[in-house]
């Protein structure tokens, strides 16, 4: 058990033995020659028990805590945690995380990432769980730890992925979020976010082009394409919910070279196999080639395969391309085929921006689409969201299971609003109310201004380029460029190559806070690192 104590005028007392909350110690009273043992009761608060240990020291007999009612019958009838203790600890951790992630985090003169490597790292963060619990001191300390070498995702200068940034009012709603702790699959546990769900997704989809329709928060963007390939399938093969894919021909997905990887995913996870993913040719935009799609489409017919998906793309992972959508659209309509478009990462500009109206026109005319609010829209990590424009609720058709012990049917309020039979979860975080409470905060209008500002910036950081002499980096300098950008914690922006293309660096430029400043640093801080290389 380890440990020791020392009461005042008396030797070092040991730890004996302990069970559950009681505790016992002994130590020698060497002026009385005798064996003084004490037992603590650690269901009291231990503040008070320490200061009244002095008291134990002259006795020479058994001294016990324990209450007049028996043991197991006392721990049952109070309260296992101590709340207000609870709340001191919270108040306090909040206070590290206001200050080390708040506002040093956003703060340029502070690092990007305080590196280590992770054998050196695991030692600084203490990793073991024991035994036994810690005092409230290190607890804390923990959290200034965990606080101060993680990669500070809402610095300025982080421009390695799309969640980058922080929004407040967000933010906020996910503190809410967490306190309240409740499942999104009744009306009964979580009236509030029912409701909110309900309106959110409402406002997403209008955004789309549909006054009517369906929809779910997921789990990212990735699961999310997931919900789209299992629907797709689904409204083609409705047997297969019952008797599963041998009843089922083989089945073709369609989608560009360069969509995003959870296409493959989503095929493996449900049994249809990556071998029939049917990869399509990509313009030098990035953008997917209708001719080839359509021969695909021949080809998959050809190998005894049946076509039922095209997964489109607006906004591709690294290129940000748009896939032609009204072609697309044409030629799902004619195959009866459906139409999905991943818009996980620039939705935002395609549906807030009106210069994009074009683009919305098209996308009207799929069945499903994909949006993900944690990325340009900075609710922070995790807010997707499927969109159908379905409405004989194929979502809950789908994925029902119709669990007795959530979904009873003789409930006092409507049942419709119990929305967790259209989700392949059964408990489901609340992921709405950050977007919510953002948009309440600043509005369509200032969610459009955002999209402005990173726009802005991309076209600026682009003519900054075009004008620095040689700034073409090739061979194996990106990936030693990145080393040192992360050792010095400078700045941390992501880096790939693509098709026949050497690494390059993949900026991104979503977050509201970035400057000017910011964009000539970046360039100035690839010089700097790379200038001998």
């Amino acid at each position: 058990m380890g440990g020791a104590c020392t009461f005042q005028g008396s030797q070092p007392v040991n730890r004996y033995l302990q069970c559950h909350e009681l505790v016992l110690y002994k130590y020698l009273n060497h002026a009385k020659n005798s064996l003084v043992v004490v037992i603590i009761d650690f269901r009291i608060r231990l503040p008070r028990l320490y200061s009244n240990l002095s008291a134990f020291t002259s006795l020479d007999y058994v001294t016990t805590t324990a209450p007049s009612q028996p043991y197991g019958q006392q721990h049952l009838n109070e309260p296992l945690l101590d709340h207000r203790a609870g709340q001191r600890f919270l108040t306090e951790a909040f206070k590290v995380i206001l200050e080390e992630v708040l506002c040093k985090g956003i703060d340029v003169n502070e690092k990007v990432c305080e590196w280590h490597e992770p054998e050196e790292l695991a030692t600084l963060l203490d990793l073991e769980l024991r035994e036994n619990g810690e005092q409230q001191h290190q607890l804390l300390q923990r959290v200034r730890d965990v606080a101060k070498y993680s990669v500070k995702t809402n610095h300025p200068r982080f421009f390695n992925q799309l969640f980058a940034g922080v929004d407040y009012h967000a933010l906020t709603g996910r503190f809410l979020t967490e306190a309240l702790n409740t499942s999104q699959y009744t009306y009964e546990v979580a009236p509030v976010f029912v409701l909110m769900e309900d309106e959110v997704l409402s406002k997403l989809r209008s955004l789309v082009g549909w006054a009517q329709g369906d929809g779910i928060f997921c789990p990212g963007g990735t699961v999310s394409n997931m919900y789209a390939m299992n629907l797709a399938r689904y409204r083609a093969f409705p047997e297969v919910k019952l008797k599963g894919q041998r009843a089922l021909p083989r089945l073709a997905v369609f989608t560009s070279q360069e969509s995003h990887y959870s296409v493959m995913k989503a095929a493996a996870f449900q049994g249809i196999g990556t071998e029939n993913v049917f990869k399509v040719k990509v313009d030098d935009r990035g953008c997917m080639i209708t001719d080839d799609l359509s021969e695909k489409i021949e080809l998959a017919k050809s190998q005894g395969a049946v076509p039922f998906l095209v997964h489109a793309t607006s906004g591709t992972t690294v290129r940000g391309a748009f896939d032609p959508l009204e072609p697309i659209a044409d030629i799902c309509d004619r195959q009866g085929l459906w139409m999905h478009v991943d818009s996980s990462v620039l939705a935002q500009h395609m549906t807030l921006n009106p210069e994009c109206n074009y683009v919305n026109v098209f996308v009207i005319r799929a069945d499903s689409v994909t949006w993900n609010p944690h990325k340009m829209m900075l609710t922070g990590l995790q807010c997707s969201a499927i969109l159908l424009k379905d409405t004989t609720d194929l979502l809950k058709r789908c994925h029902s299971a119709d669990a007795t012990y959530l979904f009873q049917q003789d409930k006092f309020y409507d049942m419709s609003l119990d929305t967790g039979d259209k989700s392949i979860q059964c408990g489901r975080k609340v992921d709405c109310l950050k977007l919510w409470l953002m948009w309440k905060a600043v509005g369509s209008q200032g969610l459009e201004e955002r999209v402005d500002r990173a726009f802005a910036h991309t076209r600026y950081l682009v003519e900054k380029m075009k004008k620095r002499e040689g700034f073409q980096l090739i061979g194996k300098v990106a990936p030693v460029i990145k080393e040192r950008m992360i050792k010095q914690g400078t700045m941390m922006v992501g880096y790939q190559p693509q098709g026949g293309r050497v690494n390059f660096f993949r900026m991104i430029v979503i977050s509201p806070q970035l400057s000017y400043k910011d964009m000539t640093f970046f360039l100035d801080e690839i010089e700097r690192l790379g200038n001998n290389l």
